[in-house]
């Protein structure tokens, strides 16, 4: 993703608001540039491509809510290939035991580009026992010489704030959604155009109505790659993203209020716009799980930093995203142990999934990337941690019994808690 989000950093320990960096919250465009596009309506009938690629379908049996057969769904973008392999079975907690410690690495954008991080970061998950979660943009599915298919909010056909991408990157990344969808991750949505404020046009000032339509587009996207690209030749995506598609993070943390009506219509089961929270245990938010950034502490400072890497930067190199080399080790370092600290906290303490935001981006160069990579090696082989995707904590979460979760809510981040009182 080109634009940079809205997220903020907490100056005082212990203050909950946050100061929100720069109101546009856009970075210069480099990738492909994202103007806009919308998707050919999801009900109209799309041709069948003539011989598809072979689909990477899992090798599977039947199972009581699949008859064992792949199939072509719509134009051939996608399929059904059973269930999706590589997932926990979430199990309620047993009296008196000890949570596990969730740590989510979820990336904003999820486009495959010439530096290649979708690729290197789904294969650093496979080798660290890592699942995470890919809020892809639907726009980059999309070519550029479609660009008026996109209908933004607010906002003149075929435009946006974030660059299309090349017919290559577009390639690439259906390859990467594949391969991380029969990995375990999950794929969920960041939207299409990034529209940021301030006003008008950013999503905080969309109405249920204007969220609806810019979901229906990403999904379309999705599902409608092939009759837009004309790629006859690449094999369908491994899943019904019409049925996968449960959870979404909106650009810049904006609208919130209106888009979860619009999501839990859709049947998703959590959002994670929220602009920031302590580290606690989540709960609902009308009736979708509510996955905030946290605070997470930044160590010999009595400040708190929202967990994305975009925040970091805010406060390290202000609105730049190349700032002074000199400083590049001291920030990473900072990135990293706040990171750990964050972790830290929780692991000895209350358990609290922790939730870190990313985005494939060099910023600074590069730190932000590699702080990240050190901490997935450092936590998530530990015992009693699992690296995983939000749809599986939402899963987790679900099978809790409700009486201990309130529990669990009520424990402070970093608060040792007696398991045996507390999970009966």
């Amino acid at each position: 993703m080109r634009t940079a989000r809205g997220v903020t950093r907490v100056l005082t320990m212990g203050v909950a608001s946050a100061l929100v960096l720069g109101p546009g919250c856009s970075t210069p465009n480099s990738r492909p540039t994202a103007t806009g596009t919308t998707p050919a309506s999801p009900t109209s009938a799309s041709p069948t491509p003539s011989a598809p690629a072979e689909t990477p379908a899992p090798s599977q049996t039947p199972t009581p809510t699949w008859d064992g057969q792949v199939k072509l769904l719509g134009d051939g973008s996608t399929s059904d290939t059973g269930p999706q392999p590589k997932q926990p079975k979430p199990e309620r907690l047993k009296p008196g035991e000890k949570p596990p410690q969730f740590v989510v690495f979820s990336w904003d954008g999820a486009l495959e580009g010439d530096d290649r991080l979708f690729s290197s970061f789904r294969k650093l998950g496979v080798e660290n026992n890592a699942q995470m979660t890919f809020f892809l943009s639907g726009l980059y599915l999309l070519p550029k010489s479609k660009r008026t298919l996109y209908r933004p909010p607010k906002h003149d056909e075929g435009s946006a704030s974030i660059d299309f991408a090349t017919n290559t990157h577009i390639k690439d990344t259906l390859e990467q959604l594949r391969l991380a969808w029969l990995d375990g991750n999950e794929i969920g949505t960041h939207f299409n155009g990034h529209f940021c404020g301030p006003k008008p046009g950013g999503g905080g000032d969309w109405s249920n109505e204007e969220w609806t339509s810019e979901l229906d587009q990403a999904i379309s996207f999705v599902t409608n790659w092939r009759t837009n690209t004309g790629y006859k030749d690449l094999p369908p995506l491994p899943f019904d993203y019409t049925k996968e598609l449960v959870g979404g993070r909106a650009p810049c943390l904006e609208g919130q209020k209106n888009l979860l009506p619009v999501e839990k219509a859709k049947g998703f089961r959590y959002d994670a716009s929220s602009p920031g929270e302590f580290q606690v245990w989540p709960a609902k938010k009308e009736g979708v799980w509510n996955f905030p950034l946290q605070l997470l502490p930044n160590p010999g400072t009595s400040s708190q930093n929202l967990s994305m890497d975009f925040n970091y930067l805010a406060g390290q190199s202000g609105t730049t995203t190349d700032g002074d080399p000199k400083k590049f080790d001291a920030w990473e370092k900072a990135t990293r142990d706040s990171y750990l600290a964050g972790f830290e906290r929780v692991y000895n303490g209350s358990r609290a999934p922790l939730f870190i935001g990313n985005h494939f981006e060099d910023w600074n160069g590069g730190i932000y990337m590699q702080a990240v990579e050190d901490v997935i090696k450092s936590v998530c082989k530990r015992e009693e941690v699992r690296c995983a995707s939000f749809r599986q904590v939402a899963d987790w979460l679900d099978a809790q019994d409700p009486k201990v979760l309130d529990q669990l809510r009520r424990l402070d981040p970093a608060q040792p808690a007696d398991w045996s009182r507390l999970v009966k």
